[in-house]
């Protein structure tokens, strides 16, 4: 009986090298779009509540200075997630024609699953440990502080429920279940909704209660991801049994996975500069600004991420079935799609920027701000989709070196030299312009070096 509900499990995973492409595509990118701007919600929801409070200014630049901290927090979880997740999908496109690639499968979860683990008890104590310090490095000033704090030392807490929902969710897409993935993000995110507005403002606990809401809602989302593990539903079940440390497996899934590391976790280097740079150029107000900024920078992001992600699976699983025809078709129409929503999405928010400054405060000065910094910050978006799908193929792949030298290219190599060196010849506004200078870089960079990878599948 096990071993049939198992069989069932896997031909539910094989439609990803059999289906016709197009309608595979949407039909694993569309629940993961969803997904990804649903997860957003979270820090979305905290800043929009929180810029309604009393001295919202103050409290929505503190609750700003806190995200580098909770990237690094998230960057742990993708580099066990996304690193393992794509090498999963290959394994289930091997089972095609070799039986024992589903037992592989079932070790790369367990091994991610003990990392994250691991991740979790050691983070949760540095930063609790550390977190004032880390506060003041990236930015808090004597009145943004007590906010960062208030928040932070309540967030610390939840980070294994973090690690977990965050980390363990690529395993359920990695089995072309996008829809039970989406599932496990409405779950939180609809719970954190709610949430939110009781915590801050019926009890009263401000920017405590949005960490409360953020941490409970995490921790729904991750009881229902586990549940789902370690189910029959699941081609890859997480059991006891498999729960054993392997530390060549272990190897695979950091080498996969230290690129999306590298990305999420070298933000708070960057914040550093912007942060510091910004308050020594401009003030708490262009602080206040470029968290703003970087939330409606999510909000245009997400979707691509959901897209290209939803799709990494599709990549994955044919290219460990030998289907290179079929991953090369699959490439192509992604990196069309996500240049033309680029494209699109980047217009948009250029042409109105107090419409979407107006989603996050009602501050005549904070607006007046972003009118002003906004077209230049997002002077490059409309080309960045190449990157994003590039980076994406190369993971899917699982070529590890060349999606870390796209990581660094562009988050170390490029934009915190030019963050450094602009402010100093144009003032506060050259801070802004190292976005779109290193992201028109690094994408056509990324788009050449997909080009030749293509051409050698």
């Amino acid at each position: 009986m096990e071993k049939t509900l198992q069989n069932n499990s896997l031909d539910k995973s094989s439609y990803l090298g059999s289906e016709k492409i197009s309608s595979l595509m949407f039909k694993l990118a569309l629940p993961s779009v969803a997904a990804q701007l649903i997860n957003v919600l979270y820090n979305i929801v905290d800043r929009i509540y929180i810029g309604r409070m009393d001295a919202s200014s103050l409290a929505l630049t503190g609750v700003g200075v806190c995200f580098p901290i909770l990237m690094i927090i998230s960057a742990f979880s993708s580099l066990a997630g996304t690193g393992g997740a794509p090498l999963v999908a290959m394994e289930l496109g091997k089972s095609e024609f070799d039986k024992s690639a589903v037992e592989r499968a079932q070790k790369i979860l367990a091994n991610a699953f003990l990392l994250l683990l691991y991740f979790s008890i050691f983070l949760t104590a540095f930063f609790f440990v550390f977190r004032e310090k880390f506060l003041v490095a990236f930015g808090a000033s004597s009145e943004t502080l007590p906010f960062a704090l208030e928040y932070l030392s309540i967030y610390v807490l939840g980070t294994i429920f973090v690690q977990f929902a965050v980390g363990l969710n690529p395993f359920i897409s990695a089995q072309g279940r996008a829809k039970t993935a989406m599932v496990s993000m409405i779950i939180g995110a609809a719970t954190n909704i709610v949430l939110d507005p009781i915590f801050i403002f019926v009890l009263n606990l401000g920017v405590k209660g949005a960490a409360f809401a953020t941490i409970i809602s995490q921790g729904v989302s991750c009881l229902w991801i586990l549940i789902f593990l370690t189910s029959k539903k699941s081609s890859v079940v997480l059991c006891k049994k498999s729960l054993r440390f392997d530390f060549s497996v272990v190897k695979k899934i950091c080498a996969l996975g230290i690129s999306p590391f590298v990305m999420q976790s070298t933000e708070s280097a960057i914040f550093i500069v912007f942060n510091s740079g910004l308050s020594f150029y401009g003030g708490d107000l262009y602080v206040g600004a470029m968290t703003i900024l970087q939330s409606l920078m999510q909000m245009c992001f997400v979707p691509l991420q959901g897209f290209t992600f939803g799709v990494q699976p599709l990549i994955s699983y044919n290219y460990g079935a030998k289907k290179i025809e079929r991953v090369k078709s699959v490439i192509k129409r992604m990196v069309l799609i996500t240049f033309s929503f680029s494209s699109v999405a980047g217009i948009i928010v250029s042409v109105f920027p107090i419409f979407f400054g107006r989603m996050f405060t009602s501050s005549t000065e904070l607006l007046q701000i972003i009118k002003k910094v906004l077209p230049v910050y997002f002077g490059a978006v409309w080309i960045f989709g190449i990157q994003m799908s590039a980076q994406s193929t190369f993971v899917a792949l699982g070529k590890a070196k060349t999606s870390l030298f796209i990581a660094l290219l562009r988050k170390v190599i490029l934009i915190i030299p030019i963050a450094l060196i602009l402010p100093k010849h144009f003032g506060v506004i050259g801070i802004y312009f190292s976005e779109p200078i290193s992201s028109f870089i690094s994408a056509v960079t990324s788009g050449v070096i997909l080009l030749y990878v293509m051409k050698r599948l």
